[in-house]
């Protein structure tokens, strides 16, 4: 088992990335849980480039991580000056991180056009920053900024460049695919003859792979075949333009799929969905419902024939059981389906063996998602159309009528007022109530309503709301559609609505997410049955 370092840059080069920010407190959380996970080296910033990074390397001396070894990133020192006169590199010092990445020019190209120094100062430039920042007691990781395009253009200098921080102290060199343009294949191969040349300084290579021909994930498993020892990327693949590498599939792929592999100290990889969505809570930032591995859909089935599959061996249409990095296996219900989901997912009803029923749940299904619903995050919803298909649905109270009401007042403050009348058992109840809005009215108008009756809603709110018109074609006259996300102490569930009017797509999706939680709630309060214990004496 060969041993391969993880070293992420979501702190740094993640938050490069077009609307992925984070705050210090953010950035503190996250290097824990990164800690948590084994990463190796956690990049947290430029501590010259702002004041928040500098803070976040300061507090970060007194957290006692248990795997990972902080990083600093910084460049070669400037032209024109000594490392120890460069801001720059006295701030890798001075940040206290224990390891600093330093990144220097591989191609000829950059350093006579971009950098616009001579080919001999950039030697000097590497050479210097790195020895100044080994002397200071740090190691030193050294990106080859631009390594693949500056070894294919001139491979001799760009030899140079990466043997010149090796014999200057480096421990690592890691070649950069910076642009992002570079194939598998030579990636490979160039990983081949880096390793070749920088054999004789007795120094590994590791690499960094940006996401511009969606190539960074395979490109980084090509290297680490050709013998690199570290890959370097951000949770979700995060970053500049296209992103980088993403490390979640990086470690998958090595820890889990691929053989003679090792990662994150051989620990399990059943917390890599955790971490993934705690990245995306944290930035603000809606899952990625395709992502490999980890996103919500990676083991999700909605054919029926796939569905079918699956029941008699998963094996069948995954290439992986979920729960080895932490995710969940779903079945999903639409037009597509057929029997094999609508089976799976009413297993807990005991109605598997009433094909009639199926047929008619199906048919159900059908006719509702040609009218613009969609079970797939309305779980709770389907939950309540199979009870009503079985004829187990007993409503816990009747709807009479509602109305909402939005006015303003005189300096255009919007007032929203809702009234709802319901029949709970043999008591009318008529109430009023107001809100921050027309849902948030109705179900603060619905609860006090049912107030006293049911005290299990006080434990229960709403997480999410969202609206999508189903035909945009027909204008004002499209019909809406609306899904709740509620949840309580214990689970969190999806109902929907749909109509032309998004106040009656709501107020039916809201009943629902109350109707499935009284009903949940019995089910839990029924103790088992006993019947068992009396047949058999």
């Amino acid at each position: 088992m060969r041993s391969i370092q993880i070293y992420d840059t979501t702190l740094r080069d993640g938050t490069q990335g077009e609307g992925f920010s984070l705050s210090l407190q953010d950035k503190l959380q996250i290097a824990r849980r990164l800690d948590e996970l084994g990463v190796d080296y956690i990049e947290g910033g430029y501590p010259l480039s702002n004041a928040k990074d500098v803070e976040f390397f300061q507090r970060m001396q007194d957290v006692e991580l248990q795997h990972a070894k902080v990083s600093a990133f910084g460049m070669t020192r400037r032209r024109g000056m000594t490392a120890a006169e460069d801001p720059g590199m006295v701030a890798l010092v001075e940040s206290g991180a224990p390891a600093c990445t330093v990144v220097g020019k591989t191609w000829d190209f950059h350093v006579t056009d971009v950098l616009r120094v001579s080919l001999e100062e950039n030697l000097a430039m590497i050479r210097d920053s790195v020895a100044f920042l080994v002397a200071a007691g740090r190691e030193v990781i050294y990106d080859a900024e631009h390594f693949f395009d500056g070894w294919k253009r001139n491979s001799e200098y760009a030899a140079q460049t990466v043997q010149a921080a090796a014999e200057a102290g480096a421990s690592l060199v890691v070649l950069c695919d910076t642009n992002g343009g570079s194939m598998p294949e030579e990636i490979a191969d160039l990983t081949r003859q880096a390793i070749s040349a920088l054999a004789a300084c007795d120094v590994a290579v590791g690499i960094h792979c940006h996401n511009d021909c969606d190539l960074a994930v395979a490109n980084s498993l090509a290297a680490v075949d050709a013998g690199a020892v570290q890959v370097q990327g951000t949770i979700n693949g995060v970053g500049e333009r296209c992103g980088n590498a993403d490390l979640i599939s990086v470690i998958a792929n090595l820890g889990a799929k691929k053989q003679g592999y090792s990662v994150l100290g051989g620990e399990s990889l059943e917390h890599l969905t955790e971490l993934s969505r705690y990245v995306y809570e944290t930035a603000n930032q809606h899952f990625r419902n395709n992502q490999p591995f980890v996103g919500q859909s990676a083991f999700a089935h909605k054919g029926g024939m796939h569905v079918h599959a699956i029941a008699r061996a998963t094996e069948s249409y995954e290439h992986l059981n979920p729960e080895i990095v932490g995710n969940a296996r779903r079945v999903l219900v639409s037009e597509l389906s057929g029997r094999s989901n609508i089976i799976a997912l009413t297993t807990k009803h005991n109605i598997q063996e009433d094909r009639q029923l199926m047929d008619g749940i199906l048919t159900r299904v059908v006719e509702l998602e040609n009218q613009g619903y969609q079970f797939e995050a309305a779980e709770a919803s389907f939950d309540l159309l199979v009870k009503t298909c079985a004829d187990s649905f007993t409503p816990h109270f009747k709807r009479i009528k509602y109305h909402v009401e939005v006015s303003a007042d005189a300096a255009h403050s919007l007032l929203t007022e809702a009234t709802v009348k319901l029949q709970v058992g043999d008591e009318i109840r008529h109430e009023v109530a107001e809100g921050d809005g027309p849902v948030n009215a109705l179900d603060a108008a619905l609860r006090k309503a049912l107030n006293g009756k049911f005290p299990s809603l006080n434990d229960m709110h709403l997480v999410d709301y969202k609206v999508r018109v189903v035909n945009s074609e027909a204008g004002t006259a499209a019909r809406i559609r609306v899904i709740i996300e509620s949840a309580d102490q214990h689970d969190v569930w999806g109902t929907i609505g749909v109509s032309e009017n998004i106040i009656e797509a709501s107020w039916l999706a809201l009943v629902d997410a109350i109707e499935y939680k009284l009903h949940k709630d019995e089910v839990e309060m029924t103790p088992p049955s006993t019947d068992h214990l009396a047949a058999n004496g």
